[in-house]
């Protein structure tokens, strides 16, 4: 017998969390270009009852995603769709970071969007990075959003040259991941689908552990300390909004970008995290 098949791409604490939370009863796909770190997660999961698959995915190559997706299509239909993959400024330069959280996101959007089950759902986990850089105007938002997948690192905003470091380049890959999201809402929404993104502010993760130690470990720290709620998050309060939004109690909300991060943003522009 078939069951309804729940993909999720990244193999990490925030992932496990959402999926342990939405995936009782369905088929597990776990993708990550690291097998080691779907493994990992499989074997957590599979020992607490649930049913995982793992494949080897690397979200930078389209290829590599509709492999996982003709994959995950043996179980049964893709009802559920979790995407958590992506780098750090302080994991990886420029170019990956455009390739995988920025180009990746945007091809996993629109090739998931094109299977999803009738009345699906997904989620994408972006960053709390994309809502404190400057505004980039109406224009450069929309051609994040609308811009042919294959056409996206060709644009004047993106080239490396024009972008200042890892940081710059993650957040622009997080404000390319807001507004397709956006975009793509509106293509699921032809089969009743939904998705939305969750930025989440500083989770304690392997990742955030990477970003401690780093070279802006000093500025994470901080960010968190001056946040309203004093400290960084852990993996299960995201789990907690995803849940919402994957369940029929969120069946109205799509598009939307569902901001989580103890109150860091709102430090930056308001509060004691406002820059001099």
């Amino acid at each position: 017998m078939q069951k309804d098949v729940l993909i999720l791409t990244g193999a990490g604490q925030i992932g496990m969390a959402i999926a342990r939370r939405i995936g009782h009863g369905k088929k597990i796909v776990i993708g990550d270009k690291n097998i080691e770190n779907a493994e990992s997660v499989s074997k957590i999961m599979t020992e607490a009852g649930y049913d995982t698959e793992i494949f080897e995915c690397d979200i930078s190559s389209r290829e590599s995603i509709l492999n996982l997706i003709s994959e995950a299509q043996k179980f049964g239909e893709i009802a559920y769709f979790i995407n958590a993959a992506g780098v750090s400024p302080s994991q990886a330069q420029i170019e990956a970071i455009l390739k995988v959280d920025l180009y990746g996101t945007a091809v996993l959007l629109e090739e998931v969007g094109k299977v999803i089950k009738e009345n699906g759902v997904g989620v994408t986990i972006s960053s709390q990075s994309g809502h404190r850089m400057e505004q980039l105007g109406a224009k450069v938002d929309e051609e994040l959003a609308t811009t042919p997948t294959e056409e996206l690192l060709d644009l004047e905003v993106l080239p490396p040259e024009n972008i200042k470091d890892t940081l710059h380049a993650y957040q622009l890959a997080k404000r390319c991941n807001e507004k397709r999201v956006m975009y793509e809402a509106c293509r699921w929404g032809e089969k009743g689908a939904r998705i939305n993104s969750i930025p989440p502010g500083i989770i304690v993760t392997p990742l955030a552990l990477d970003e401690f130690n780093g070279p802006r470990g000093d500025f994470y720290k901080n960010m968190f300390a001056k946040a309203p709620a004093g400290r960084p998050g852990i993996a299960d309060e995201v789990a907690n909004v995803a849940e919402l939004l994957m369940s029929d109690k969120g069946s109205f909300i799509t598009g939307t970008d569902y901001l989580i991060d103890g109150g860091a943003t709102a430090s930056y522009f308001y509060g004691k995290l406002r820059p001099k």
